[in-house]
């Protein structure tokens, strides 16, 4: 009995979660707006982050100048160096995935497998940009 109930349950959640069913074009238009905020604030952080990270290294690097350790000053310009890579990979990523949630709301305008193709596309697009920024690093 537990079973039939349990197979009922579970063909009505898929049938729901099958369902693409399209928002009004003012839904869509408050998401959007709510997404770029969000990726705006999220990139904003990322590069707050990154002039942080870099700032504490290059104090670092002049601290090594400063006491003529020229061993730490190699050793602390080379930490400054990847400092500075990770924050422009966080920053290009908080600005791919920033994009992502933009286009994955613009995607709820549309309805069934058109709905879904867009949705896909969006994620393989940011599945590219994570790819490239690790590339490029």
């Amino acid at each position: 009995m537990h079973f039939k109930a349990l197979c009922a349950l579970a063909a009505a959640a898929f049938a729901l979660s099958a369902c693409n069913k399209a928002e009004t074009p003012a839904e869509v238009q408050h998401d959007v707006a709510t997404a770029q905020t969000e990726g705006q604030r999220d990139v904003a952080d990322a590069r707050a982050d990154a002039k942080e990270a870099n700032a504490d290294a290059d104090k670092n690097v002049a601290d090594a100048i400063a006491e003529h350790d020229a061993d730490d000053v190699a050793k602390q310009a080379h930490a400054a160096n990847e400092m500075a890579d990770k924050g422009k990979s966080k920053i290009m990523i908080a600005q791919a995935e920033a994009t992502h949630k933009v286009a994955v709301e613009k995607c709820d305008a549309l309805t069934g497998a058109a709905q879904k193709e867009c949705k896909d596309n969006a994620d393989a697009t940011l599945d590219q940009a994570k790819q490239a920024t690790k590339t490029s690093r």
